[in-house]
């Protein structure tokens, strides 16, 4: 027999591993599917999980919800009811069993409302009803409430008892209006628009008891919708139970889970109110105790500065006070005097020893000795001069032209060139000259010259 292991071109699965492999393609593959049949073999052991088979005429499938899963249920499982359930293919590993697991249940004749449902749903919010920049705040105290609901359901008992407890002081207005049926949505749109247009209460909570989908289905209207859009008044939607959704929950200003839930939500507390008004009473008390005390206090200070300031008081402060200044007065004027005459004193005594009369002798006496001096100064001066004078005028008359010409000389010039004459080739026929005599001048005109050496005279 070949060994098993020497076959390579093979891969050998422990059962682990295969159930596992399995579980996890079915996973992959069919994450989530929805599946119609009828229920049988129903167990619901201590730990609260629901176990049962899906079967049709031809086959059966194993199926467990888990108890995580229950809590958004609004059905239970019962044998023999046709449902459809929404869940994961998987594997039970140990037994390899193939099973569903069941994220929720629903009538089977639920289906088609759900598709609706979800339909309607997407149109409303790309159109925007869903955005929470519509959705308006609800008033800290309501002055009125209006409840939009069937006036002989469980809801409108619910509410008005949570009312009446919360906080009795507020009125409420009742529209009543069907909650299932064909003409329910009608109604209820109509009963959302006459309180607007009443604008007789500040909040309104449209709602109603629980049921299965077909019966809470008015709330899932277009209709409804649109009416509770368009309301100018905060809305609280309440329908049903903590598990159920509809159009109108996404809608509204404010989803409560229950008739119940919105009248909580709808009112603040009486009590907490009343403890409110009390603390702010004794916030009140004691704060006009703090201003009554600080009036009296500053009242106080005003009548010591009133008595302080008083007409007899400052008089007599500025009385004392106008002693203190005339005796600082007196002792100042007193001791400018006497620094006064101080500086008197050393003055005239600075003034005695520069008096101009000690210097004033002194002065003269060398006035007369530098006056003296000076004259002697001059006449030495003077008779140098003379001296000097006289030798000058020698030597002058001595080389003088004029002593010259005394001597019978003369002084002859050329008068075209002004130069002195002093060689007969300085001049030529007709020239005119200017002879210069120790009394007077004569003016002549060339006429002949006589050459160097010869004596003789050359006429031009």
């Amino acid at each position: 027999m070949t060994d098993l292991k020497d076959q390579t071109d093979r891969t050998i699965l422990t059962v682990s591993q295969l159930n596992r492999t399995a579980h996890q393609l079915l996973a992959d593959h069919f994450f989530s599917v929805l599946v119609e049949g009828e229920i049988s073999n129903l167990s619901i052991p201590s730990s609260g999980h629901w176990y049962f088979s899906l079967k049709d005429a031809n086959a059966q499938v194993r199926c467990a919800m888990f108890k995580t899963q229950q809590r958004r249920q609004t059905i239970r499982p019962e044998n023999g009811k046709q449902v459809v359930i929404r869940g994961q293919v998987g594997l039970y590993e140990p037994r390899g069993d193939y099973q569903l697991i069941v994220d929720s249940i629903e009538n089977a004749g639920d289906g088609a409302l759900l598709q609706a449902f979800e339909a309607l749903k997407r149109k409303l919010a790309d159109a925007g009803l869903f955005d929470n920049s519509h959705k308006k705040p609800l008033p800290t105290l309501p002055q009125c409430i209006g409840v939009v609901t069937s006036p002989t359901g469980a809801a409108i008992r619910d509410i008005l008892t949570i009312l009446k407890r919360r906080f009795p002081a507020i009125p409420v207005i009742i529209y009543p209006v069907s909650v299932q049926g064909r003409e329910a949505q009608y109604e209820i749109a109509r009963a959302i628009a006459t309180a607007n247009t009443a604008s007789q209460c500040d909040l309104l909570i449209v709602g109603r008891g629980g049921g299965s989908l077909e019966d809470l289905w008015a709330f899932n209207e277009e209709t409804v919708a649109r009416a509770i859009y368009a309301s100018t008044i905060p809305v609280i939607s309440a329908v049903g139970h903590e598990t159920d959704f509809t159009i109108a929950d996404f809608v509204a200003d404010v989803r409560a889970p229950t008739p119940s839930a919105a009248a909580e939500l709808a009112t603040p507390s009486r009590d907490a109110w009343l403890a409110r008004f009390l603390e702010l009473e004794s916030r009140i008390t004691r704060s006009q105790q703090r201003q009554f005390a600080q009036h009296r206090q500053r009242l106080t200070w005003l009548d010591n500065r009133l008595q302080q300031q008083h007409p007899g008081q400052r008089l007599r402060r500025n009385a004392q006070r106008l002693d203190e200044l005339e005796t600082r007065m007196r002792q100042a004027m007193h001791r400018k005097t006497q620094n006064n005459h101080s500086l008197l004193e050393t003055q005239t005594a600075r003034l005695w020893r520069h008096n101009p009369q000690n210097k004033l002798a002194n002065f003269q006496q060398n006035q007369f000795f530098l006056s003296q001096r000076l004259v002697s100064a001059m006449r030495q001066r003077l008779q140098k001069s003379w001296q000097k004078l006289t030798r000058l005028s020698q030597t002058l008359n001595a080389i003088s032209p004029t002593a010259t010409l005394n001597r019978g000389y003369a002084l002859v010039t050329v008068c075209a060139t002004g130069e002195i004459l002093r060689a007969p080739e300085q001049v030529k026929q007709n020239d005119k000259i200017d002879i210069r005599l120790a009394k007077g001048m004569i003016n002549g005109q060339v006429i002949g010259k006589i050459e160097k050496g010869d004596g003789t005279t050359t006429d031009f």
